[in-house]
């Protein structure tokens, strides 16, 4: 009972040095105003910088992750380039030669009973111009493709459907729709079963793909139309065109490296390359990209919080000139402690919360600043469609990272009058 009642008076004890030192810092700032005001500027403006840049840099990040989401990460786009930074020189990606669709039908085939993948798409754009009646879209971006592409992309649909098997190895004149356009050319018309003019002939809307906005290339499936790519063929010669083109590849789950591995080695054997010759070709994955942006963004968080450090420094050198200025204003009071039986520790840890509650004070000012220019800035709407977020565990960084910086700043000058003589102390103080 003796043991409880002990631990007891001892959380009481340090819960009254925790309210004293509260005080403490709140009459600090009170006694002299500009004197505290400068000095917790630093800290303000520091903790202001940091989490500015977290939050911004967080919801860039958030934006970018949104983007990837309408991606299969592990899906590989195979053509002659890097779709990322590369260590191959220009002058050999040059040389490289576009995927073409007799490959495709290959590499297809060859992979048709692989159980490392699910589907195989020929794929390439165009930017014609499409009617309908008096309505006309310039520039509109058209997708060709092969029928593997719905299920690849994961197409979600407001109306209609994909085109089939036998309309794409038909090349029948039919397409599908973004939202946007669909909305352009028909208005509040059903385009299901209506005509367009595209590539100089008319072509039947089978589908219109549900909207789903931009995604982090800047680019949607609201503003664009698919059309079977054999369709096109009877047009063009992609390959006379050099036109971009790239074979679509989407892997079973846990198996993207299999399948990676497995491509490189059916397409080198497809392009007749020996085993001394380099790949002329590249297979690209989101994952991969990802990763670049993913370590860009890393760096930029961490070069902008070491310059924004800079303001936590002077921070600290005010927080500390507070403390110092306290222990010299309160050295009789000390003095009065120790005499009392105050111990070295109780008055060392006085100190600390002091300092501590200094910069915390300081740290949430530049966290509330943070705040309520965020809501201002999405309220206003003046960045459009981005949206600044200010994240729980960047609030909790600001204040632990507060924490710190009192404690730093506070350890002399709480050292300093932890071990002042009490008689001296009380002398020097009268």
């Amino acid at each position: 009972m003796h043991f409880y009642q002990t631990k007891f008076l001892k959380m009481l004890l340090y819960f009254r040095l925790l309210k004293e030192s509260f005080f403490f810092a709140i009459n600090s700032l009170r006694s002299n105003k500009l004197r505290t005001f400068l000095s917790l500027l630093g800290v303000t403006i520091g903790i202001f910088s940091i989490i500015a840049i977290l939050a911004a840099v967080d919801s860039l990040d958030s934006k970018i992750q949104e983007g990837f989401a309408s991606f299969s990460k592990n899906t590989m786009y195979v053509t002659k380039f890097s779709f990322g930074p590369s260590d191959v020189p220009r002058w050999k990606i040059k040389n490289n030669p576009f995927p073409t669709y007799e490959e495709y039908n290959k590499l297809k085939k060859q992979l048709a009973n692989s159980e490392f993948a699910e589907g195989t798409s020929f794929f390439t754009t165009f930017h014609k111009t499409a009617k309908y009646n008096d309505q006309t879209i310039s520039s509109v971006r058209i997708e060709c493709v092969s029928s593997d592409f719905n299920g690849i992309e994961g197409y979600k649909y407001d109306k209609g459907r994909f085109f089939s098997e036998h309309e794409d190895r038909s090349g029948a004149p039919v397409i599908a729709l973004g939202s946007e356009v669909a909305k352009s050319l028909f208005g509040n018309e059903n385009p299901i079963g209506k005509k367009i003019r595209l590539f100089g002939r008319k072509l039947k809307v089978i589908g219109v793909f549900a909207k789903e906005g931009a995604n982090i290339f800047g680019n949607s499936n609201d503003d664009k139309m698919v059309v079977p790519i054999n369709f096109v063929r009877k047009m063009y010669n992609l390959k006379k065109m050099h036109k971009f083109t790239a074979l679509v590849v989407k892997p079973s789950e846990g198996h993207s490296e299999d399948l990676k591995s497995l491509v490189t080695q059916k397409l080198r054997a497809i392009r007749h390359l020996k085993p001394s010759e380099d790949d002329n070709f590249v297979i690209n994955q989101i994952s991969t990209f990802k990763t670049v942006i993913d370590k860009a963004i890393g760096g930029v968080k961490v070069g902008g919080s070491l310059i924004a450090g800079f303001s936590l420094i002077i921070g600290m050198f005010g927080i500390a000139n507070i403390m110092f200025v306290s222990v010299k204003e309160r050295t009789n009071l000390i003095g009065i402690q120790k005499a009392l039986g105050a111990k070295s520790k109780f008055i060392l840890f006085q100190f600390l919360f002091e300092a501590v509650t200094l910069s915390l004070i300081g740290g949430l000012i530049g966290v509330l600043l943070v705040f309520t220019i965020i809501k201002l800035l999405n309220l206003s709407g003046a960045l459009e469609d981005f949206v600044l977020i200010l994240g729980i565990k960047n609030i909790l960084f600001a204040t632990v990272l507060s924490s710190i910086i009192g404690l730093i700043s506070g350890i002399i000058p709480a050292f300093k009058a932890s071990k002042l003589n009490p008689v001296e102390a009380i002398r020097q103080g009268q």
